[in-house]
């Protein structure tokens, strides 16, 4: 006589329709202080009993970006946005390198890598754009400048190689005076020897560049005046508030009565805040206050008599 085989109970779990089975569903609603019903309030699950909050700052799975004109007909991701800083403003794309790719495969990604870069930069007028545009990021991250200069210094950049600047001038000129003009305009002090510190370009290769782009494109910049490098010097020498705003005062007087003029203003800032921190009987000497601003101490003790004259 043949065994009747054992059947086999499976216990099949009851879902809601959002896929959330009724067991957790009741463990979610319930409080786990005393036991009460949950509701929903905003981004928190609050007890109704005895106010517990049982869960605050709930996970938003949605997209991480809105689109303000077709939200709900064209959802789609858009990807980086577009920057100044890029030649074809950040919409290229590259082909990475991978260690797990061996043999043929890796040398054909090769050959694509090569061949994709140069149709990226066809023409030698991108060549040069590519090259600038990398020495104007790495100069505005040296100097730890804001994004903006940085936009701005390659939109000038581009300006200066439409009107045909570049020829017979070097690009690594052109990308300082970019990043030096573009500070100049956002009032961010920055000397032109400070630039050139970190460039490639000598100190006469930017003034040809800035002449140039000053004479035929008329950048809308005027003399830069003491009171710009005040707060950065203060700042590096330590000095109080009191002395800054002091030396505040003596850059106006400066500027005023014109014992500003003909001087760099740098060696002029620092004249102010020494004369300042000796008026207030604060600890800085003409040699710490002209090592701040990049001058000799006889720049600074010229300007300093006349200040006190």
């Amino acid at each position: 006589m043949s065994q009747a085989r054992p059947t086999r109970i499976r216990s099949h779990r009851t879902e809601t329709t959002d896929g959330v089975a009724e067991t957790e569903r009741a463990s979610v609603d319930e409080c786990p202080e005393c036991g009460g019903r949950t509701r929903v309030d905003a981004a928190e699950r609050v007890c109704r009993d005895c106010g517990l909050v049982v869960e605050a700052d709930r996970i938003d799975h949605g997209p991480e970006w809105r689109s303000f004109s077709d939200d709900d007909t064209n959802p789609k991701r858009t990807g980086a946005p577009l920057t100044r800083s890029r030649h074809d403003r950040g919409l290229s794309t590259e082909i990475g390198r991978s260690t797990r790719v061996k043999g043929r495969k890796r040398r054909r990604l090769a050959r694509m890598r090569t061949q994709h870069n140069r149709a990226r930069i066809s023409t030698k007028r991108d060549r040069n754009k590519v090259y600038a545009y990398t020495e104007i990021r790495r100069l505005t991250g040296a100097l730890e400048l804001p994004n903006g200069v940085r936009d701005t210094a390659c939109t000038l950049f581009d300006s200066a190689q439409k009107e045909s600047l570049l020829r017979g001038r070097s690009l690594e000129g052109f990308s300082a005076a970019c990043v030096y003009v573009a500070c100049r305009t956002a009032n961010v002090a920055r000397t032109v020897g400070e630039i050139c510190v970190e460039a490639k370009a000598t100190e006469a290769e930017h003034r040809a560049a800035f002449d140039a782009m000053n004479r035929e494109l008329g950048l809308p910049i005027g003399p830069t005046g003491p009171a710009e490098y005040l707060p950065r010097f203060a700042s590096d020498l330590g000095v109080a508030s009191d002395v800054e705003r002091r030396a505040g005062e003596l850059a106006e007087r400066a500027v005023a009565e014109g014992i500003a003029n003909g001087r760099n203003p740098v060696g002029v800032a620092a004249a102010c805040i020494y004369t300042a921190a000796r008026e207030r009987d604060a600890d800085c000497t003409q040699q710490e206050a002209a090592d701040a601003a990049g001058v000799t101490p006889v720049t600074v003790r010229r300007t300093f008599v006349e200040l006190t004259a």
